[in-house]
């Protein structure tokens, strides 16, 4: 009998240093990141985008080759990023400036609810408005965002069983699909729980699991366009901005383990988490992922230009996985992360304060092929980045 319960005091040791030591290399991943500093930093740089934008109608895009702004329209697919970055600037600080900040700007590219020639306004209504209804209730945001969502459905044909990305893609295909497209469906499982349209919801549903069948190869890497004709049958698998049609661009598998976690968080059906986790071990194990785990632009182009926009977007994706994973896979997702921040936050790829035309980060690419935006700041991976260092901030105080 003494030795059972020295045997149990001894087990009650092993667990409680396992318990601790858990916890100790937890903190050890996610304290690393001074987000004051950071956040004190994109304050400074924002402030000076505010003051170079006063009118409300050129959009922060990019920098041109000349390094002169690259600033675009409300119609722009990009248009709702830089509103929806003030909104996360917001939350950090709650300084009612930047609310005041926010409403402008998300206000401004309200008229885009009632485009329907565009696939894109998830990224054009939801990170804007998206961000500002969750902070602030603010039944204006609510009601352009429902339109924005009818708007977004006419893209949708029962008879495909997809959101039509573009009208036209190389001339004769008049049915392509992205998988940028993913990102859209956040926007549209919100409208259907604020609207009570399930149909948002199935369209949804049927949208990724067509996706999941066609536009992913068995590594698990994705395709960038897939061409459908009305019926639903697949004519092509194509790239547009990536290397070439078979190789795996770099933001668009990002885009993939976002849309997919994103799926998971929305239905629970573990199918989709399934998939988000072999994207990302498709990312992570990569041979060709440098060191510091920001991505070239197309993971088959070694040595070539860095996307810290598809970093960001993995960053992101990769914080709320892990929020659905155990173990040493929710470990790793939270270590990966933070690594990608850490390198992001660098001198390497982080703007000194009053440079890079007021943007946060460096070395995003674009559109490489078409010659557009290469190794250049972009306004997407700026959001990106502000969302990983808010869901890196919530992570590091829950634990």
């Amino acid at each position: 009998m003494y030795l059972f319960f020295k045997l149990v005091k001894s087990m009650k040791k092993i667990i409680l240093f396992i318990i601790y030591f858990f916890f100790i290399s937890l903190e050890s991943l996610i304290a690393q990141i001074n987000i004051k500093q950071e956040f004190d930093f994109v304050a400074k740089q924002y402030e000076g985008m505010l003051q170079s934008h006063p009118d409300l109608k050129r959009f922060p895009q990019s920098t041109n080759p000349d390094d002169t702004p690259n600033d675009r329209k409300s119609d722009w697919w990009c248009s709702g990023f830089f509103g929806g970055s003030l909104w996360y600037i917001y939350e950090y600080t709650q300084d009612p400036k930047w609310k005041e900040a926010a409403d402008k700007w998300s206000m401004a590219v309200a008229k885009e609810q009632y485009n329907t020639s565009t696939h894109d306004l998830g990224f054009m209504l939801y990170c804007p408005f998206g961000n500002g209804y969750r902070l602030t209730q603010d039944e204006r945001y609510k009601e352009i965002m429902l339109t924005g969502a009818k708007s977004l459905s006419t893209r949708f044909d029962p008879k495909v069983g997809l959101i039509k990305s573009w009208d036209k893609f190389q001339g004769k295909y008049t049915y392509p699909v992205i998988i940028d497209n993913m990102m859209n469906l956040e926007f549209l499982f919100w409208a259907a729980k604020a609207s009570g349209n399930k149909d948002y919801y199935k369209l949804s549903i049927t949208h990724a699991d067509n996706t999941l069948k066609n536009h992913f190869r068995t590594d698990n890497s994705s395709y960038h366009v897939v061409c459908y004709d009305t019926s639903g049958k697949v004519l092509a698998k194509k790239t547009h901005q990536g290397a070439s049609d078979e190789s795996a661009w770099a933001r668009g598998q990002a885009w993939g383990l976002y849309g997919y976690t994103v799926m998971y968080r929305e239905t629970k059906d573990k199918k989709y988490l399934n998939h988000a986790h072999k994207i990302a071990k498709y990312i992570l194990t990569h041979p060709n992922l440098p060191a510091d785990k920001i991505p070239y632009w197309d993971f088959s182009k070694v040595g070539e230009e860095r996307d810290a926009s598809a970093a960001a977007i993995i960053s992101s994706a990769l914080f709320e996985l892990s929020q659905y994973s155990k173990g040493k896979q929710k470990n790793n997702y939270i270590s990966s992360a933070t690594q990608i921040l850490e390198s992001l936050t660098s001198s390497n790829y982080k703007a000194d304060v009053g440079e890079n035309n007021y943007f946060l980060l460096k070395h995003s690419t674009g559109h490489k092929p078409n010659k557009s935006e290469i190794d250049v700041p972009i306004v997407y991976a700026d959001y990106y980045y502000l969302e990983a260092l808010l869901r890196y901030s919530k992570l590091s105080i829950s634990n």
